[in-house]
């Protein structure tokens, strides 16, 4: 399993767009994908699990990913969320 950190950095959080590309993305892996912030766990591939996080700009949250792939899905979705456009 690799835990990275990643912080939300779409200046106005992410909504349905940018949620349905995330799951887009994380739905490429065959690893199991999770977002976590605080005590939640959400499956990443999950478009209204991951609309339940309401990610506004700053938040940190750690992107969990476990499977054959883990490594280019960690990469992959922390890509995104350096990335992430409006």
């Amino acid at each position: 399993m690799i835990k990275t950190p990643v912080v939300v950095r779409h200046e106005n959080g992410l909504d349905g767009r940018p949620i349905a590309v995330l799951v887009q993305e994380a739905s490429q892996y065959a690893s199991r994908i999770y977002i976590q912030m605080g005590d939640k766990q959400i499956n990443a591939k999950s478009i209204m699990g991951m609309m339940s996080l309401n990610l506004s700009e700053g938040e940190k949250v750690t992107v969990l990913t476990e499977g054959e792939d883990e490594e280019m899905a960690a990469e992959g979705i922390k890509t995104f969320f350096a990335n992430v456009k409006a």
